[in-house]
């Protein structure tokens, strides 16, 4: 195998598209309704700005009214907006029994996904597109490296590992995640990056030995993935890795308040798996070397 292109010409790639629609936070509309006048502002997350006059308290989008009085009223902070057709409505949706939905960290700015209650991004002291580009650094990904980036979730760490010149693929289960990921102006560079749809448990097995430089592991919690955690999950990391080959994965810290050290575990099945480890605490992560 030759290169990236080769190994996913195997698989059923999914292309993801990102849907280009007005988007606002609460933050945003408290800040514009005590405005009057032309004011810059953006309406993809602090992607893209643009100039628009707020005059009697009403703003026009696509050549639709909204009063933001109203708006202000009915918004809640801890939600992402569509404004569409002189209507509104949150990036949220419940289905095959999960609840799914885009958070905002801040009025501008790369927001997380809320899965059933549970953010999938660090918050605390961080933000999820900081987060990323620090995990991304620590790995030393480069022009040309061959990444393998498992759990896309909005895509951020494999949109990094892109942006410092990495070949990405990326593997992701839950096709809702991707659904939510559309909206998602932060998420528009996964339009360049191929992703497998499937259980990386099982496409691990169809992956070339030895080919990846660099593995990328951000799963959910242990107890909604447990088997992305296993020590034969980790031996067929080790498998698609060449000798070089590094992984960070990502743990987070369940259990803590109950006294269980979830991450010296992880650390055990991957030097069984044959790796050298170094726990990062601060990061709640571990950088792992094939050796």
């Amino acid at each position: 195998m030759s290169g990236i292109d080769d190994v996913i010409s195997a698989f059923d790639v999914y292309r993801y598209k990102y849907f280009k629609i007005p988007l606002v936070t609460k933050w945003l509309i408290d800040e514009l309704r005590y405005r009057d006048g032309y004011v810059r502002v953006s309406f993809d997350l602090g992607n893209t700005f643009t100039t628009i006059n707020v005059s009697g308290g009403v703003i026009d989008i696509d050549g639709f009214s909204y009063y933001l009085d109203f708006l202000a009223e009915v918004l809640r902070s801890e939600r992402v907006y569509i404004l569409r057709n002189g209507k509104y409505g949150d990036v949220a949706f419940f289905r095959d029994g999960t609840y799914y939905k885009l958070y905002p960290i801040a009025m501008y700015g790369a927001p997380t996904i809320e899965i059933s209650g549970i953010k999938m991004h660090r918050i605390v002291g961080t933000t999820p597109w900081e987060d990323a580009s620090k995990k991304i650094h620590g790995l030393g990904v480069e022009k040309g490296s061959k990444v393998l980036d498992i759990c896309t979730g909005l895509g951020y760490t494999a949109i990094h590992s892109l942006y410092r010149g990495g070949k990405v693929v990326t593997i992701e289960k839950d096709r809702n995640v991707l659904d939510i990921a559309k909206y998602n102006p932060w998420s528009q560079k996964l339009g360049d990056i191929p992703i497998l749809l499937g259980d990386a448990y099982v496409l691990l097995d169809d992956l070339p030995r030895g080919f990846f430089d660099i593995v990328v592991h951000d799963p959910p919690r242990m107890a909604r993935a447990g088997e992305l955690y296993s020590l034969d999950f980790y031996k067929k990391i080790y498998k698609v890795l060449n000798n070089r080959g590094r992984l960070y994965h990502y743990v987070g810290n369940p259990g803590y308040k109950g006294g269980k050290d979830i991450i010296k575990g992880v650390a055990r099945r991957l030097k069984s798996a044959g790796f050298r480890v170094r726990i990062v605490r601060d990061m709640m992560s571990i950088y792992a070397f094939k050796i």
